[in-house]
């Protein structure tokens, strides 16, 4: 089973919209949404079944007993994060502000503070005929390269044996859970925007891609936005000896379409037959 990738320097280029054009394009037996801070592939790729769900666990929180705290203050006093909050005398821990060092744990002269294992986010597995991986990391947690690795591993182990392709929605930018997802792909494709920050923001990616040895891929979302910046991208891939697979037209009917919780592959429309050439592109170098 060959793995597809689809990365982007910054939010808004539409590489969700076209991970969901490929998935339906190649009929793809298997596909996780690995952008685990704002996962929206589910939207346009629904599932017939409901999810297996399962609480991911990032690292540890204090808990305070409040039967046991007497309100001595020392929690607060050695925390260095702002954690501890007084409320009628007795303390309690701000979930979004402890980073789990257990110092608190270790000043409270009456054992009212533990560390206990935190639910950092939610896990869906989605599984018939094919599998559909995807999580949710809650607001202000870490570790959200960790959950990538599980989302991407839960879609690997629980594929159909007959799926030839796998095909992987990554996060913006060039964080832990971008290099979380690069990690055993087969080729990377990345959708770039024709402006400033977004060739900025491709040449940062690619450096980032080239650091774990990952074949490239280049493709142009909106490119008539801006034919000049469009080119400059043309020419950077030519000069980087990065494939350049195609480019795809500013098109009103994505917006409908999304809204309406449909692929583009499933729309009569300029922007369908463009992703149709570029998947077409993409898929030659994968030897699918």
């Amino acid at each position: 089973m060959k793995r597809l990738l689809l990365l982007s320097g910054k939010g808004g280029t539409g590489k969700t919209t076209t991970a969901a054009a490929f998935i339906r394009f190649a009929q793809a037996k298997a596909a996780a949404d690995c952008d685990v801070d704002a996962p929206n592939l589910h939207l346009i790729h629904a599932q017939a079944t409901a999810p297996q769900v399962s609480d991911f666990f990032g690292g540890d929180k204090a808990v305070i007993d409040p039967a046991r705290c007497t309100g001595c203050g020392l929690c607060q006093t050695h925390c260095r994060f702002d954690a501890l909050i007084a409320q009628n005398g007795i303390y309690q821990v701000n979930e979004y502000a402890c980073e789990g060092c257990g110092v608190c744990a270790q000043v409270c002269p009456q054992g009212a503070v533990r560390l206990t294992e935190d639910i950092a986010g939610r896990r869906e597995l989605y599984r018939d005929d094919k599998v559909f991986s995807t999580a949710t990391l809650k607001m202000g947690r870490g570790n959200s390269g960790k959950l990538v690795t599980e989302v991407k591993m839960a879609m690997l182990k629980n594929a159909p044996e007959d799926a030839a392709l796998a095909i992987v929605d990554g996060s913006p930018g060039i964080g832990c859970p971008v290099i979380s997802s690069v990690s055993g792909m087969d080729l990377v494709l990345v959708v770039a925007e024709p402006s400033r920050s977004g060739i900025s923001d491709l040449q940062r990616l690619v450096k980032t891609v080239r650091t774990f040895g990952a074949k490239l891929a280049v493709c142009v979302n909106k490119w008539d936005v801006s034919p000049e910046n469009t080119q400059a991208i043309r020419a950077y891939c030519q000069q980087e000896d990065i494939t350049f697979t195609g480019v795809i037209p500013y098109d009103k009917a994505a917006s409908s379409a999304i809204n309406a919780g449909k692929s583009l592959a499933d729309v009569d429309c300029p922007a369908r037959e463009a992703l149709k050439s570029v998947f077409e592109a993409t898929n030659k170098l994968l030897d699918v």
